[in-house]
């Protein structure tokens, strides 16, 4: 058969139950993979040598139990946490092993996995650029087959965004579908943790995993996801598909916007019927989001006093700075109500243009990034250039509705990513969207050649 690292989600485990191959030798496959490789990529932050189970690869954001969780930071970089993540408890007793601990934004602030405290993760389909962030290295590992699939973070388009960059599926579900309880939190009111696999199917398998309430996230919805075949197979005949006309304007690369509007041909001819909608208050959202997660932010980092675990201050990087202060004046007297209040009104007019759309319309369709993956070092000294590649992904935190990228197609041999998102709760309609379109294109099954 062929490499056993190519396969699936969903086929490693049918395989091993075919008892195709062992658990053992799935696990050295991946091993062997990642010592040939990960030199080159600078992915894995932690490799477990002695893994039995299906292989995953964690953001190491996430708490894993005697597992090295540095947050990619130095603060950090002696931290070994005494409990598990839900999410790493649920994935546990479903027969999946941590097999490592993947490079990311430090404290998942980036976007392009340049601010990581150690070194810079590369994209597998072309060394000289960016992956894609904050979930940098979990995206590069899901694409380069060094895991069967991973978790990564989205706080404003940490999961969608890489998961584009690298041509692989990932998902933001729905705010409190999945437990926080263990991620390292950056802004609570917007993280969100979420698989990134090979295909489709496989997203919808690990959300049935990981979902589900712990009784340690009081925003956590006590109902599961269940993963549901017949669902994904129904097809999107006479499903209604509405596109924003705010994300088709200015700063959308043209080649992009190309492959965005090939893609949207095909939803047509799969049955669904395609309609543009208006999300008025979009141009507001990036400015929102740069008050609002900020200000959690500098409160969330306070713990960080060198007193009770970890280093120094002195250890923090540059960006985490910048938020830091950035979020200390939002929130201080005299700036409260002209910023932080200001931000949290135009969060709400951000949700009711979905729930206005979303009587209209079964999901919203559009691009992930405004452009392809760019060259390191590009935007590393322009914060405010760097932030707005994060203009089509963030309003979906700031409603805490799901949004799932897929593989549609190629600008100049960079992957480029289809979003879709949809109401609170249904990740099962984006889902069958995304199924859909993967089943009907091969974009999902190109590999990098490294």
């Amino acid at each position: 058969m062929n490499d056993i690292t190519s396969l699936t989600l969903t086929q490693t485990i049918s395989a091993l139950k075919d008892k195709q191959f062992s658990e053992e030798e799935l696990n050295n496959a991946y091993l062997e993979k990642i010592d040939a490789l990960n030199p080159k990529l600078n992915i894995f932050l932690e490799v477990k040598k002695n893994t039995r189970g299906i292989p995953a690869a964690i953001k190491d954001v996430i708490i894993t139990k005697n597992i090295k969780t540095t947050a990619s930071s130095k603060i950090l970089s002696n931290f070994i946490p005494q409990y598990n993540a839900t999410v790493i408890g649920k994935l546990l007793e479903n027969g999946v092993s941590v097999i490592g601990k993947t490079n990311h934004d430090e404290f998942a602030m980036g976007g392009s996995g340049e601010n990581s405290a150690f070194g810079v993760t590369k994209n597998p389909w072309d060394f000289s650029k960016v992956p894609g962030g904050s979930s940098s290295g979990s995206a590069a590992a899901v694409c380069a087959d060094l895991c069967t699939f991973a978790l990564g973070s989205d706080t404003g388009g940490s999961i969608r965004q890489p998961s584009s960059f690298c041509g692989i599926v990932g998902l933001k579900p729905t705010y409190g579908r999945v437990s926080r309880y263990g991620l390292i939190a950056m802004a609570s009111s917007l993280d969100q943790i979420g698989p990134m696999t090979k295909s489709v199917e496989d997203t919808a398998l690990v959300l049935d995993w990981i979902s589900g309430a712990d009784g340690y996230d009081s925003n956590v919805s006590s109902e599961k996801f269940k993963v549901q075949s017949s669902k994904l197979n129904e097809g999107i005949k006479g499903l209604k598909i509405g596109v924003p006309k705010e994300y088709f304007g200015e700063g959308l690369d043209p080649k992009v916007e190309k492959v965005i509007k090939e893609a949207l041909k095909k939803l047509e001819e799969l049955g669904g019927e395609v309609a543009e909608i208006s999300l008025p208050h979009s141009q507001y959202a990036l400015a929102a989001y740069y008050i609002i997660v900020p200000s959690e932010v500098s409160s969330n980092m306070a713990r960080y006093d060198g007193i009770r675990y970890g280093k120094g201050r002195e250890n923090i990087g540059a960006e985490v700075k910048r938020r830091i202060m950035l979020g200390t004046y939002s929130l201080s007297s005299g700036y409260w109500d002209d910023y932080y209040a200001k931000a949290a009104k135009v969060r709400t007019l951000v949700k009711r243009d979905f729930e206005k759309a979303f009587e209209k319309v079964d999901v919203v369709v559009g691009p992930v990034s405004p452009t392809t993956a760019w060259n390191l070092g590009e935007k590393v000294n322009d914060p405010l250039k760097m932030y707005l590649s994060d203009i089509y992904t963030i309003s979906a935190n700031l409603a805490g509705i799901p949004g799932l990228s897929i593989p549609c197609g190629f600008s100049e041999g960079l992957p480029v990513g289809l979003q879709i998102l949809g109401k609170q709760w249904d990740e099962e309609t984006i889902l069958t969207v995304g199924y859909a379109f993967e089943q009907a294109t091969q974009w999902h099954m190109e590999k990098p050649k490294l």
